[in-house]
Order: C-alpha cells, then sequence, then structure tokens
C-alpha cells in the first residue's frame, strides 16, 4: 500500500500538488483550490504536530472510530468523493494558491521524519505510524483526485 513515508510516493504527490493552479476547479465538493490546499496543510501540521494540539477522540469516534479506520486502511482503494472535511474545514475564501502549495510540499516533505506518538486521531483514535503513513497518502490523493490530479 502507498504511504506518504515512502521517498518515491513523497515525490509523486509533490508532484501532483505542483500541477495544481488557481484555475483548477473540483469535481466534487464544495472547497475551491486555495481552501482545499490550505485545509491539507492544516491537516498535515495536525498530524505532524506543528502546533500544541491536545488529541482527543470524539465519543462517535470511539463507537465507530477503530471500525472506519480498518475500512479506510486495508487497501489501496482511495477514499470515496464527499467524505466530511472534519475540524480542518477552511471557511475563509481567497488566498495564494501558489504560496500554500509551497506550505503543503514542505509539510510532505517533513514526514521523511515524523515522528509524532502523541497523536490521536479526532474520530480514529490512536493509530500506528503505519495505518497513519496510509491514511495521510490516502487523504492527499483525495483531493489531489477531487481536482483532477
Amino acid at each position: 500500500m502507498k504511504t506518504i513515508f515512502n521517498g518515491p510516493v513523497r515525490a509523486e504527490l509533490i508532484n501532483r500538488i505542483s500541477a495544481l493552479n488557481e484555475h483548477s476547479s473540483r469535481q466534487w465538493g464544495k472547497m475551491d483550490v486555495w481552501q482545499m490546499t490550505k485545509h491539507c496543510s492544516q491537516w498535515f501540521e495536525w498530524i505532524i504536530g506543528k502546533h500544541q494540539t491536545v488529541y482527543k477522540q470524539e465519543f462517535l469516534g470511539k463507537i465507530f472510530g477503530k471500525m472506519a479506520l480498518k475500512s479506510n486502511t486495508k487497501d489501496d482503494r482511495p477514499m470515496q468523493k464527499n467524505m466530511p472535511a472534519g475540524k480542518q474545514v477552511v471557511k475563509q475564501k481567497g488566498g495564494d494558491v501558489e504560496q500554500q502549495k509551497q506550505v503543503w510540499i514542505g509539510l510532505i516533505k517533513e514526514c521523511e521524519h515524523y515522528s509524532n506518538p502523541a497523536f490521536i486521531h479526532d474520530f480514529f483514535g490512536k493509530m500506528t505510524k503505519e495505518q497513519i503513513g496510509v491514511f495521510a497518502y490516502k487523504h492527499a490523493d483525495h483531493h489531489l483526485r477531487q481536482f483532477g490530479v
């Protein structure tokens, strides 16, 4: 399975991100290209532990999280369209797409040296490094497919 912790996979994602521009249009969902790149940057900051985040699993996640995590990380099947964006939804409109792409690319590069044992997904709960790697790839792939790259 593809994982963000594999160098060639990171290179593939960086090439796909580089193909985005301010005129990239969504195939589904509500976010514009800037909102999507900002959302993905915030999401990667969250898993990397860039901010002093208090990680906590939501109540529904305690009930369904492990089952959903297993379903989302058991094979190479891409994430379904129109999945909810979670807490990292970006409501602000407009912004510098090129600048935000560079932020996101930098965060993907940082995954080469990933170490955040405190990470707890707000829905899935505690994840292994392998699960984080697979899901991080799938999350990025999902949004890149959303914009046709």
